[in-house]
């Protein structure tokens, strides 16, 4: 089974001559989606397609007369306010669509003269979340960063026994989840110190990063109706960037017996360009379990996922913090991680986030959880990065950070590259955190 195509020729290259550039995210091989409008303008949000520094405007793509068919059809679904009625068409015409586009714009295509007028540049759009969320659901998929904060918690018993068997998540708030640049308040809270006889409400003084990965669905299952392994992955539109922050000082006081809520539902953040899993085909990786583990049960297991179920993905945080922007300085990488380690696949979410019959509709999103690596430097958290505040990062300025502090900002990047593929990048997630309100 393979899922490559002519699409993803390394030797491809655009008119469109940015996407040629080195390290450039928006290669002619990657093509991913967001809604946008230009800045300062009142125009409607619509679809658009990233190549090099450019946005194919979709609207205008599906009134130009230039596609037909499936790719027609596509083009207009994506032309809508959000990519809803996009992700829902399925994988037949988000493939058709990448084609025409693909071929359209190829260096020496016949399409260039009609689309250069289709192209808006990125320095000038705004974006808006890709699609109306309206559920969302955080996982727990890395074993490292399960067993990273259950050694602070519980020395002797870090990984819970259900960890292995079943992946772990919760139901989060879609309302608060906002794009990339939106700043938020520090989030206020109840807490108690373990001295104090009773909690109180102040802001959160442990603010925390979480580096994930987003999962957008695509066609829906009807309520009832499990999909399958083999069915998985036709039902997911793409991947974004995802940072889903936690008050690490509010969580431990709320999260018994039901799980987080204020310290999580304040905001969440998303890059606004949605990758697809055609255009990741390149970066698909066996995913394997380590030796002595339990094995998946067998409604999250097939041939495919073992194959090629995980994706090589790097992923990286970088922080600049308000001193570093008042000298002019860019902000700093405080650790890279992949998401090849995580312990469960996208597919194998969709198997048993559906298993019981749970009807997932398009433009939900799946949370992977903190993806954090192996080794401590790969930690994707602060409260693992600092092991719960005992030991600060210390920043090529001279500053230190055991937790965020007010006006920091947080940027996420995401890249897959090897030789012998072209370079796909996801953009950025950035947000910057304000001051909580006044109590």
């Amino acid at each position: 089974m393979t899922l490559l195509n002519e699409t993803h020729d390394p030797a491809l290259q655009s008119w469109v001559s940015s996407a040629q550039s080195a390290g450039s995210d928006f290669p002619l091989q990657n093509l991913p989606f967001a809604s946008f409008r230009r800045q300062g303008s009142q125009e409607a949000w619509r679809g658009g397609v990233a190549i090099g520094d450019q946005i194919v405007d979709l609207q205008a793509l599906a009134a130009s007369g230039s596609l037909s068919g499936d790719a027609q059809r596509a083009a207009e679904a994506g032309a809508q306010e959000s990519l809803n009625a996009l992700m829902a068409l399925g994988p037949k015409a988000w493939s058709a669509l990448r084609l025409a586009l693909s071929r359209g714009l190829r260096a020496g295509a016949a399409e260039q003269a009609q689309w250069q007028g289709l192209l808006v540049p990125q320095a000038q759009a705004a974006y808006n979340l890709p699609a109306r969320i309206g559920d969302y659901t955080d996982f727990y998929t890395s074993i490292h960063h399960a067993t990273n904060i259950g050694k602070q918690f519980r020395p002797d018993n870090p990984l819970l026994p259900n960890y292995q068997w079943v992946p772990i998540g919760y139901h989060g708030r879609s309302s608060s989840i906002v794009v990339s640049g939106t700043p938020f308040k520090r989030p206020v809270g109840q807490t108690k110190a373990p001295d104090a006889a009773v909690p109180t409400v102040k802001a959160s003084a442990r603010m925390d990063i979480e580096l994930e990965m987003g999962i957008f669905m695509g066609q829906a299952n009807a309520l009832g109706e499990p999909v399958s392994m083999a069915q998985a992955e036709d039902h997911v539109f793409g991947l974004c960037l995802l940072n889903d922050w936690s008050a690490r000082d509010i969580q431990p006081w709320e999260y018994q017996p039901l799980g987080p809520f204020l310290s999580k539902n304040f905001a969440s953040h998303l890059s606004p360009w949605v990758v697809t899993l055609e255009a990741l085909a390149p970066y698909r990786v066996a995913f394997a379990r380590p030796e002595g583990d339990p094995q998946p049960l067998p409604y999250m297991d097939s041939a495919h996922n073992r194959d090629a179920g995980a994706f090589d993905i790097a992923l990286a945080v970088d922080l600049q913090t308000p001193q570093m922007r008042a000298a002019g300085q860019p902000a700093v990488q405080i650790t890279q991680s992949n998401y090849r380690h995580a312990y469960w696949t996208v597919a194998q979410l969709v198997a048993h986030h559906t298993v019981n019959g749970c009807n997932l509709q398009p433009g939900d999103l799946l949370g992977t959880g903190t993806l954090s690596g192996p080794s401590l430097d790969q930690a994707a958290a602060l409260i693992e990065l600092t092991v719960g505040g005992k030991q600060p990062l210390t920043l090529p300025n001279g500053e230190t950070r055991t937790w965020l502090e007010d006006g920091d900002a947080v940027v996420l990047r995401g890249w897959c590259e090897r030789p012998g593929a072209a370079r796909i990048g996801f953009g950025i997630c950035e947000g910057q955190m304000l001051p909580a309100r006044k109590l």
